[in-house]
């Protein structure tokens, strides 16, 4: 179940930038929508051992910060630092593909 917390983690960090914000001159949403396709894949992949680290922690020591009460708390940490990190390599992916996101 910890496995399927850290994938939708990382799903929903890929759609906090959607394909739609994103634009370049001389690009149409069709190109957009592959480059943020392209940009979230490369993500995935870089935060990957990130997560399965994150999966072990959690089966290591859930039990423990279940009788604690902390285990909420860690968990959601390990999700959003995994997300910003996604959203953050999209975003520089993005924009070294020459795309900028509107203000």
């Amino acid at each position: 179940m910890t496995r399927s917390l850290a994938v939708i983690a990382l799903l929903l960090a890929g759609c906090t930038a959607a394909p739609a914000n994103w634009t370049k001159e001389g690009a149409d949403q069709a190109a957009a929508g592959q480059a943020y396709d392209e940009c979230k894949e490369t993500a995935d992949t870089s935060v990957h051992t990130e997560a399965d680290i994150n999966q072990d922690i959690l089966a290591s020591r859930g039990g423990d910060w279940g009788r604690g009460s902390i285990g909420r708390v860690e968990t959601r940490s390990m999700q959003e630092s995994t997300g910003t990190r996604t959203g953050r390599i999209i975003a520089a992916c993005m924009k070294a593909k020459g795309f900028s996101a509107p203000p």
